[in-house]
């Protein structure tokens, strides 16, 4: 059986909920392998709406199992609040449908105040973070000292990894201007949650690979965009994580050749949250046309969008760093209207033109964009679920996309809604 990969191929909030919510129908496990709860998915089932933020997409579908993996950084008091929410929405969520890897690190209280010190502070340059401890969160661990799940169940051990942390954190903490941290209070906080976490901690690489081996289908969840990637983003403007595809296969203990299929999510026009280059952002009245339509709010913190044309030169990027079989074209309907569309097909850079965006910060900034423009439509495409109910210059649109970022088109989305999704191609076909 096929297992997929769904990422975003831009910079986020392309609309992965929903189409990893669609495919999940067809999966037997959905598996989220990167990221916090800074990520944000929004998901339509007959009008009721579900917020999700550190629980993958699949928990509102009864009868899967969905996992946490490793590459996440879990936020343990948050997770339970999610849970509640969703419960009270009528979700079902057990041991038997949830699974957390065992070796999935915490997210701490002194990680979010240490990130948020940093942003307020910060003069030179600010990422824009949401300010929720996942920066830190993933630095303690590759400086070997967070703690993980399986730490939960053990005392001393949780004692030994705490002491281990607070000697780092407090020394920062004093350059900050900070307190010390409050030891007997974050264990407290800890032995609290301890029972509502490891009520779900599982060996998710051992478990998985079972159940690839057994025949299931996986669907691997990512969060934010591949032009967010610690490496291939537009560095320093990025998530903590690695966020492209090949991420999935160590994001929770499988290797390469458990990916099948690997989707990228694109929005048929451009957001940005936050700081960081933008080559075809909109100030102007279409910008705000975009924004408006297309409800461009951050799901997580509630932020304002920056909106832009179409760039066909970064989704042909993240096509590559990700290896994306076929793309899932998603806000189609938010186009419905305008009289004239423009597509980024390059970029100017000192006189010089060029067909991918540069990786040094300053270069970035100062390219600008090289556009192309389609005629636009004026009927509507909002609901519809096969090639007949699109207007002819709406498919003309799609298939310009497909030959600039030299990809095909697997799924168009023309709503929130589940069913409001046209399938070209199935990921899952064998």
């Amino acid at each position: 059986m096929a297992n997929v990969v769904v990422v975003g191929a831009q910079w986020g909030d392309e609309g992965k909920g929903k189409i990893v919510d669609w495919l999940s129908e067809r999966a037997d496990v959905i598996a989220r392998f990167q990221g916090g709860h800074n990520a944000g998915h929004t998901l339509v089932i007959d009008k009721q709406v579900y917020k999700l933020h550190a629980l993958p997409s699949g928990v509102v579908r009864g009868g899967k199992l969905s996992v946490i993996g490793n590459g996440v950084v879990l936020d343990p008091w948050h997770l339970i609040e999610e849970i509640a929410t969703l419960r009270a929405q009528g979700v079902e969520i057990t041991p038997q449908t949830l699974m957390i890897a065992e070796n999935t690190p915490l997210i701490l209280p002194f990680h979010g105040e240490l990130d948020r010190a940093r942003e307020s502070q910060n003069s030179v340059a600010k990422i824009g973070t949401t300010g929720r401890g996942i920066g830190p969160a993933y630095e303690d661990k590759v400086g070997r000292r967070v703690i993980r799940v399986a730490d939960l169940a053990d005392d001393a051990t949780l004692e030994l990894r705490l002491d281990r942390a607070l000697i780092h954190h407090d020394a920062l903490r004093r350059g900050l201007g900070l307190a010390p941290i409050d030891r007997d209070a974050v264990l407290a906080k800890l032995r609290a949650v301890a029972p509502d976490i490891l009520q779900y901690a599982a060996p998710v690489w051992k478990v998985l690979n079972e159940k690839r081996k057994a025949g299931k289908r996986i669907l691997f969840e990512g969060a934010q965009g591949a032009l967010l990637d610690i490496d291939f983003g537009t560095y320093p403007f990025v998530t903590s994580s690695n966020v492209i595809a090949g991420q999935a296969a160590t994001g929770v203990g499988m290797g390469p050749g458990a990916i099948d299929f690997v989707l990228g999510i694109v929005k048929a026009y451009t957001t940005r949250v936050g700081e960081g280059p933008f080559p075809t952002e909109l100030e102007d009245q279409d910008g705000q046309r975009l924004g408006e339509r297309g409800h461009e709010f951050g799901t997580t913190t509630g932020r304002k969008r920056r909106c832009g044309w179409f760039d066909a030169c970064l989704v042909r990027q993240t096509c590559a760093t990700s290896g994306v079989s076929g793309i899932s074209l998603t806000k189609l309907d938010v186009l419905d209207g305008f009289e004239t569309l423009k597509i980024c097909v390059g970029y100017m850079l000192d006189g010089e033109k060029l067909d991918y965006l540069p990786t040094a910060a300053d270069q970035q900034a100062r390219c600008t964009p090289v556009y192309e423009e389609i005629d636009g439509w004026s009927e509507s495409t909002e609901g519809a679920r096969s090639w007949a109910d699109l207007p002819a210059q709406a498919i003309k649109y799609v298939r310009r996309i497909e030959e600039l970022i030299d990809c095909p088109v697997a799924l168009v989305s023309t709503s929130p809604e589940r069913e409001d999704t046209i399938l070209v191609t199935d990921p899952f076909a064998d």
